[in-house]
């Protein structure tokens, strides 16, 4: 195959964007709206930093099919399980190649020194890489998998088995997810005899459809088409560029103008202009996410649950859903959405009720005037099209019944780093479904085991801990389907969070942009996606 030619860097995005396709190589441009905080999958949480490296440069064993939650072969091409649910033995791909970049040259191919040392680094704070590099994978841990999985062995290069001590029905799922992302073995092993281990974060190598080419912080990261993947037909652009641009209004413009091909999350008021447009289309369907504001349950006087449920009823959400969502989005009631599998569709809302609120705090003995903070996101999210404005009205709908709320806000990693290290009072976040199953729900934001992971209210209760847990070590869908029933009421009965919204996800980009998947986990995947000429 014919190697294309590099163009040679470009500050402008604009310029990459508009150079003739028939002298140059294929480009697409991305509009993303956030620097990530590093490459390495397995250290993060959020949309930002997968999308700037499990999406592009890495693979898991599973993966989930293009804009679906269906399972399927990845690294590993099959995969048993034992009849108690708790040996999985995968059969890893043979001849998948590592990026050859100017930093790494593999001298072979992936096999399953590399499972191990993706998970064991994960599994073992003692091992030499996790102890020159000492970090925390809390996806990882949020789930249990770090208690959960009791053996990892190789059987041969291309076997590897895991055992775990309790069943995870969602075991094959969650492997699938971004935070697995199988890393080299080999790259680590030069890095560590380089005293270098921290740039697995900087400069990554994966087995994934792009390469790593460079990064300039809030500017730009660019990635090379990998001309040796596994899947070539899923490799369709040359050039990769991520044009990040934390302005949704400036997104839309570049795309507009055809500086970008793709852009991430528009503004509701854009919306219809953006359809009017006959050079953009905008695929469109309904969000596997949610927008909530999380309570500290462990800050006085967020830790009175007379207090929560009084913030609760104090909180207009249709006013919010027409002023921030604009009509892109649903009330929310539950901690999930209601296209999840076992949603409770009979709970409630105890509605909006500004005395009844007022006479909660007066009995909690919380006096008029006290303040609170209210975190508020800088950056834009698929479950939260404007945080900003939506800590603004609740500004004003907590004003009403005596408490102050003092709005907060950092860089959007600081914000998660300062979040999950228990700093907040009142938070807006929310979160987008990474599998399909009610567990990356329910216990992936409220489990004991998430406290110092995406638990950000710090809410850590036993019976609700036997619920979720007796959910997930069952297969019986029914009995899950139950326990994660009584689950939902509970955190309904509790509020470590007031649910707000599931929004609607708009995918604006030009008309020449093929076969570009929405995901519902709220990622941005480009590779199977081409531009036509």
């Amino acid at each position: 195959m014919l190697k294309h030619a590099v163009i040679p860097f470009l500050v402008g995005a604009g310029l990459l964007a508009v150079t003739p396709l028939s002298q140059a190589a294929s480009n697409l441009v991305f509009c993303s709206e956030g620097s990530p905080a590093g490459f390495d999958p397995g250290q993060y949480t959020t949309g930002t930093d997968f999308d700037a490296s499990a999406e592009t440069m890495f693979n898991r064993l599973t993966q989930f099919q293009r804009g679906g939650t269906q399972v399927e072969p990845g690294l590993a091409t099959s995969w048993d399980v034992s009849p108690d649910n708790l040996t999985y033995t995968f059969h890893l791909r043979q001849g998948v190649k590592f990026h050859t970049t100017d930093y790494f040259k593999p001298t072979r191919n992936f096999n399953a020194d590399d499972v191990l040392f993706t998970f064991n680094r994960m599994l073992d704070k003692d091992m030499p890489f996790r102890k020159a590099y000492p970090t925390e994978f809390p996806y990882f841990t949020d789930m249990g998998m770090d208690a959960n999985i009791t053996k990892l062995e190789k059987l041969d290069d291309a076997t590897v088995r895991f055992t775990l001590k309790d069943v995870d029905a969602a075991f094959i799922q969650n492997l699938a997810m971004s935070f697995a992302s199988i890393q080299s073995a080999e790259y680590a092993d030069k890095l560590l005899k380089e005293g270098k281990p921290e740039n697995i974060n900087q400069q990554p190598i994966g087995t994934g459809p792009f390469v790593f080419s460079r990064y300039q912080k809030d500017a730009q990261i660019r990635y090379k088409g990998n001309k040796e993947y596994w899947k070539p037909d899923d490799v369709r652009i040359d050039n990769l560029i991520f044009a990040i641009t934390t302005d949704a209004s400036v997104r839309m413009q570049k795309l507009k103008k055809n500086e970008c091909q793709v852009t991430a999350y528009p503004r509701p008021a854009d919306i219809k202009p953006l359809e009017e447009d006959k050079n953009l289309q905008m695929p469109h369907q309904a969000g596997f996410n949610l927008g909530y504001i999380s309570y500290n349950v462990t800050h006085k006087p967020l830790d009175n649950l007379k207090v929560r449920q009084a913030l609760d009823m104090a909180v207009d959400k249709k006013h919010i859903l027409e002023a921030v969502y604009q009509g892109a989005g649903q009330l929310a009631v539950n901690a999930m959405p209601p296209t999840q599998w076992s949603y409770d569709t009979s709970i409630k809302d105890a509605g909006f009720d500004p005395e009844k609120a007022k006479a909660l705090l007066k009995e909690a003995g919380v006096a008029e005037g006290t303040e609170i903070q209210l975190w508020a996101m800088p950056v834009q999210r698929p479950y939260n099209p404007n945080a900003k404005l939506m800590a603004e009205l609740l500004q004003q709908d907590w004003a009403k019944i005596g408490i102050k709320a003092k709005i907060v806000s950092y860089e959007w990693g600081e914000y998660i780093k300062r979040a999950k290290a228990g700093e907040t009072d009142a938070m807006l976040i929310g979160w987008s479904g990474d599998n399909g199953d009610p567990d990356n729900w329910l216990g992936t934001l409220f489990s004991c085991d998430a406290l110092n992971g995406n638990n950000f209210g710090k809410f850590c209760n036993q019976d609700y801990e036997k619920l979720i847990k007796g959910a997930k070590a069952t297969v019986d869908q029914s009995k899950r389907t139950e326990l994660y029933k009584q689950a939902q009421q509970f955190l309904k009965q509790q509020l470590p969070l007031t649910p707000i919204a599931h929004s609607t996800v708009y995918q604006p980009m030009r008309a020449n942009v093929q076969d570009f998947k929405i995901s519902p986990f709220g990622l941005n995947s480009f590779y199977g996606v081409g531009i036509k000429d």
